[in-house]
């Protein structure tokens, strides 16, 4: 289950990390991360609320934090761009709190198909709607992670910097998610 998901080269965090202290000694620096990840975290809200000017103002709110907090951010061997997931699924559940609205999933059947793959063995063609249902009753956090995993594709030991939990954490809490899915489609 421990695919590769978007891994990134060691040296192309190190040269991230020098643009983010760049940055932090000069916010006009911070520019060249904006640009590398503005349209990720466009996308990854979107999916969440299905509003491109919801979507662009969440997405502002996230640069601006952001760039409010950088001279906190410390680098802990994940890419910048976990951080900022981080403070995005902070922005979108504070938006649905404050709107008391359930957030959406937009997920194309590619990716469906992906957890389908881990959980059973043959498919057919009533299992995505089943699966669509089974995620629908899933707890917020336990959606989330499924989310990183598997639409968003991110490595484990970033999920774990994204949830503020352990990477072993991050493993076992997706192969319970993964079984309790299983259950349901089986």
């Amino acid at each position: 289950m421990d695919q590769p998901h978007k891994a990134v080269s060691e040296q192309a965090m190190q040269s991230e990390w020098q643009q983010i202290q760049a940055a932090q000694a000069d916010p006009s620096q911070f520019r060249p991360l904006y640009d590398r990840y503005y349209e990720t975290m466009f996308r990854f809200i979107y999916r969440r609320t299905d509003d491109e000017s919801l979507s662009a103002d969440i997405c502002s709110q996230v640069f601006l934090k952001a760039i409010q907090k950088l001279e906190k951010y410390q680098y802990k061997g994940v890419p910048f761009s976990a951080w900022l997931y981080r403070i995005a699924s902070n922005e979108v559940s504070q938006h649905f709190r404050n709107a008391s609205k359930n957030r959406i999933v937009s997920v194309q059947d590619h990716q469906l198909n992906d957890i389908i793959d881990e959980v059973v063995e043959q498919k057919d063609e009533q299992l995505q709607s089943l699966l669509i249902q089974a995620l629908d009753q899933l707890k917020p956090t336990d959606l989330e992670l499924i989310e990183l995993r598997f639409f968003e594709q991110r490595p484990f030991k970033e999920i774990a910097n994204i949830l503020d939990i352990t990477e072993s954490n991050a493993k076992v809490k997706t192969y319970r998610i993964l079984e309790r899915l299983k259950k349901i489609l089986l």
